[in-house]
């Protein structure tokens, strides 16, 4: 109860007793006797209880409004027990999570960490296993030769025990004692002899042994050795070289290409120059161009040549033409064969067709005729699977008048042929050499029928997609 309260009821209680005690209860009956005290009495009992009972009714109120404020309190300070108990346990959660996350991390370090320890164990071992092997054939080869030794001295013994007992034979019956202990200790000289022999042959036996083991762990180091010269030159031929590199060794392997075709009446006679290099599949070597840089046109009709002949030239060195093959995927690429005789006379470098054609975004892209060179960045395109297709937004001259055009030569960054520019955006990779048609060279060539052949090759050109003629 509040102490204000008690109050009040204390002083209530006080002023009733005091009332109380001012009336004579023995004049209460009696007639004449003035009533003006009870009536005062009652008069002030009747507002005390009233003030009473205001003041208890304003306690309650005010104890009411403070246990209703006291309860939100409560209430509130609940609800926010409740949200810092949740974020508590989201925060425990998240600790957990991490020292989970701690803990793994922890265990594959060990694991790294004793994996390395093993391998550095291994090699020591290796290495002490080497060492030892060299040291026990070293002792062994000793061993060997001093066993030999003693043999042969055992041998000698033998022999001149044996000319002792011959000589022996030879005397009197008196020195028949003594012939039979030198023949007892020629027998014990056999016994030690075949025993060394023996020994001899065992220590043989391991010293081979000893000897494969050394051959197996030397094979080893030279897998080993092999291995990591493969690796290596794996890993320098996948390195990018700069497009000056590749063109300065594209100037210093280049090979000039001269063709010359020959038919009877005026402009009888067209020769055509370009420069290009020798390229591999690994099988078979050859040089090629775009049929646009030989004296080919195609057209309907064809012309019909009677004479073709051609060279290939680098620095003094001079190989002829046999035969022109028109590539079966686009014939406007055309090459040459190349045999191994004449690659020797030629020298220089032979490319390799690129085995990973997307392994780089750009290219080094050469300009056969007109030298100039750049990098370029090309694409996929899906519709047209055999060509990549030049990005012209992104051209990177470098040195010349930089206009990519049909024939340009195109390089991996690596060095090797991707393929050959067919026209102005898309370049045919050169992945096989599959002919669609073949030109021998030579004195007369009217029946190979040339003007059939250009006419059925411009008509396979001009059904390829819009793009790509």
């Amino acid at each position: 109860m509040n102490r204000s309260i008690l109050i009040v009821i204390c002083d209530f209680l006080l002023v009733s007793l005091l009332a109380f005690s001012t009336v004579d209860i023995n004049k209460v009956g009696q007639e004449g006797s003035q009533p003006t005290v009870n009536v005062e009495i009652a008069t002030n009992q009747v507002d005390t209880a009233k003030d009473l009972t205001a003041v208890l009714r304003l306690a309650l109120d005010e104890e009411r409004k403070g246990r209703d404020q006291l309860l939100g309190e409560l209430t509130k300070a609940r609800e926010t027990a409740g949200k810092e108990q949740a974020l508590l346990g989201e925060r425990e959660k998240q600790a957990q999570a991490l020292q989970q996350e701690l803990q793994a991390k922890e265990k594959e370090a060990a694991r790294l960490q004793q994996e390395f320890a093993t391998a550095q164990t291994n090699i020591q071992t290796l290495n002490q296993r080497l060492q030892s092997s060299s040291v026990e054939a070293l002792m062994t080869k000793e061993k060997l030769a001093a066993m030999e030794a003693e043999a042969r001295k055992k041998d000698d013994q033998a022999a001149a025990l044996k000319q002792q007992v011959a000589q022996l034979a030879k005397n009197n019956e008196q020195a028949q004692n003594e012939r039979q202990q030198l023949a007892g200790k020629l027998q014990v000289a056999e016994v030690e002899r075949r025993v060394a022999a023996e020994q001899a042959t065992r220590l043989k036996e391991e010293v081979k042994v000893e000897r494969d083991e050394k051959a197996k762990l030397a094979e080893g180091f030279k897998t080993l050795a092999s291995k990591s010269t493969e690796l290596a030159k794996e890993v320098r031929e996948s390195r990018p070289l700069a497009p000056n590199t590749i063109f300065n060794e594209f100037v210093t392997n280049r090979v000039q290409a001269r063709f010359l075709a020959t038919r009877p009446g005026l402009f009888s006679n067209k020769s055509k120059d370009t420069e290009t290099v020798l390229v591999s599949n690994g099988t078979n070597t050859f040089a090629l161009c775009h049929v646009q840089d030989t004296p080919f046109t195609f057209w309907n009709p064809g012309t019909e040549w009677e004479q073709l002949s051609g060279t290939l030239n680098r620095n003094a060195a001079e190989i002829p033409i046999h035969s022109l093959s028109f590539h079966s995927q686009d014939p406007r690429v055309v090459w040459m064969p190349v045999s191994e005789a004449d690659v020797r006379r030629l020298g220089g470098k032979v490319y390799r067709l690129s085995s990973d054609p997307f392994k780089f975004q750009d290219a080094v892209l050469v300009g056969a005729r007109e030298g100039y060179y750049g990098e370029c960045k090309f694409e996929i395109d899906l519709t047209t699977p055999e060509y990549l297709k030049l990005d012209r937004s992104l051209l990177k001259g470098l040195f010349g008048k930089f206009n990519p055009s049909r024939g340009d030569l195109v390089f991996s960054k690596t060095g090797e042929l991707l393929g050959i520019m067919a026209n102005s955006t898309y370049c045919l990779m050169i992945r096989n050499l599959g002919a669609g048609a073949t030109f021998q060279f030579g004195q007369n060539v009217k029946d190979q029928h040339t003007g059939a052949t250009l006419s059925m090759l411009y008509l396979r050109m001009m059904e390829m997609p819009f793009k790509l003629q």
